[in-house]
């Protein structure tokens, strides 16, 4: 059978009628979008429960499925990092072939299609022509609906905004997505677009081309570092006009302000990495001896996601790392470096004062920044109830109504690392299989006391 590009399949034992396929002879397992994934047992077989959005780009249908665990298999995603993934098998059809085919299950809503067609399941069955698509028959919108009830659910909701600076981002496009299958009208705004009327009685925000801003029920503040000044500035605007914003602007500042949040943190209580901060050279010796010596981390006050964060491994390399940014007039603070964490650090995601969700951070080989950005990998775990505490209490010092809290575990316990105020979602929502962009909508509607209407059928 020849085959294109990318192909429609159906999955019967599962409940599926219809799914696109990406066909990639480049890849040898084939994977099934899979979350909130379960084990259990049954007569004697470890089996799994989860649940599949069969279309992409749409979480409001949900199928759930069981099938028998026939392998766990370590498998190399796209962007390079390895995880362990459950495998079953199940009967596919594709065009008026049917045969069985063994699936991996992971979280693909970062993908592009809801399955991967790899070559264990094509040999001695299909030829790929890369140059056409869908050979094996089309699924139209209406048939979709007919399988599924599609249909775009009613505006009735509220009108959210989302600030930020790119619509195309990961965790943007789950917020929006999100807040729009529940029902609500959402808008995505630019903030460099944003501008504002400066007024006692009628205070202004307005968008480019003059459309004005005045009737959102809540703007949700993901503001990025380079745009920290301005963004804030427009949600201070938006609360002067009585909107909701879920991160409040003084809270998102002081977020920002390394330094001024550590010193917020030490007061409130939270154990932190020893740390030191000097404006003059001459301070240098002082300030690695403060924090034990080398080998130490140096970072700068600017950086985020990872970048600006350096080891220094010897006392020698200590001293020139920091003359050369204090050179440079760069702030920056030096910490003592945790060697028992093993380049593992933990983030827990906070909505309204609750740990919704937690992985752990491994740094890539070679490096020892547990960052995702920076070609890390991330696992669930569980986290204990004083690290729970440690990030609800964190956020709650800073303000902060969503927010990021990474923490490290050492040998005297947990030390607090860092509060991010726009956390992505990609790493979280993948490694756990959550709706955390939801689960930030419904934040929302609890804030603002709004009820999804329920239709009562006579």
């Amino acid at each position: 059978m020849i085959v294109g590009s990318e192909e429609w399949c159906a999955f019967p034992e599962l409940g599926v009628p219809a799914i696109k396929a990406r066909v990639d002879s480049g890849a040898k397992t084939s994977s099934i979008h899979a979350f909130n994934i379960q084990t259990f047992r049954r007569e004697g077989r470890n089996w799994a429960s989860f649940e599949i959005h069969p279309i992409q780009n749409n979480r409001r249908v949900v199928i759930r499925c069981e099938r028998p665990i026939i392998d766990k298999r370590s498998v190399k995603s796209s962007t390079g990092i390895s995880e362990t993934r459950y495998v079953i098998a199940s009967t596919m059809r594709l065009g008026d072939k049917v045969w069985e085919v063994e699936l991996t299950l992971a979280n693909r809503d970062s993908m592009g299609f809801r399955m991967l067609l790899g070559r264990e399941a094509m040999v001695n069955r299909l030829i790929v022509d890369p140059s056409e698509k869908c050979t094996q028959g089309l699924v139209t919108e209406d048939q979709l609906i007919s399988f599924y009830g599609t249909e775009h659910p009613v505006k009735n909701g509220l009108k959210i905004a989302l600030l930020a600076s790119n619509e195309n981002l990961y965790s943007n496009q789950r917020i929006l997505e999100a807040g729009d299958e529940r029902g609500h009208e959402m808008i995505f705004l630019n903030a460099k677009q944003c501008y504002m009327k400066l007024d006692a009685v009628e205070p202004e925000a307005h968008y480019r081309g003059g459309k004005l801003l005045n009737d959102f029920d809540a703007v949700i503040t993901r503001i990025r570092p380079s745009v920290t000044f301005y963004g804030t500035a427009l949600a201070r605007q938006f609360e002067s006009m009585g909107i909701y914003t879920t991160n409040p602007s003084y809270a998102i500042s002081q977020s920002r302000d390394k330094l001024f949040s550590l010193q917020l943190m030490l007061k409130g209580g939270i154990n932190i990495p020893t740390s030191g901060f000097a404006n003059s050279p001459i301070d240098t010796n002082d300030l690695i001896d403060m924090v034990g010596g080398a080998p130490l981390i140096v970072k700068l006050l600017e950086g985020t996601q990872g970048r600006g964060v350096f080891l220094a491994e010897t006392r020698k390399a200590a001293e020139s790392v920091i003359n050369a940014f204090k050179s440079l007039k760069a702030n920056l603070l030096v910490q003592k470096f945790i060697k028992e964490a093993g380049g593992k650090d933990l983030r827990c995601f906070v909505i309204d004062g609750k740990v919704v969700a937690s992985i752990e951070r491994t740094a890539a080989p070679g490096d020892f920044r547990a960052n995702i950005h920076q070609g890390g990998s991330a696992k669930v775990v569980k986290v204990t109830a004083e690290e729970k505490a440690m990030a609800v209490k964190a956020a709650k010092i800073l303000g902060l109504q969503v927010a990021g809290v990474d923490i490290i575990r050492s040998s005297s316990g947990p030390l607090l690392l860092e509060v991010n105020s726009s956390p992505g979602l990609e790493g979280i929502e993948t490694a756990t299989g959550k709706d955390i962009a939801g689960m930030i909508i419904a934040s929302i509607e609890k804030k603002l006391k709004w009820q999804r209407a329920v239709s009562v059928s006579s």
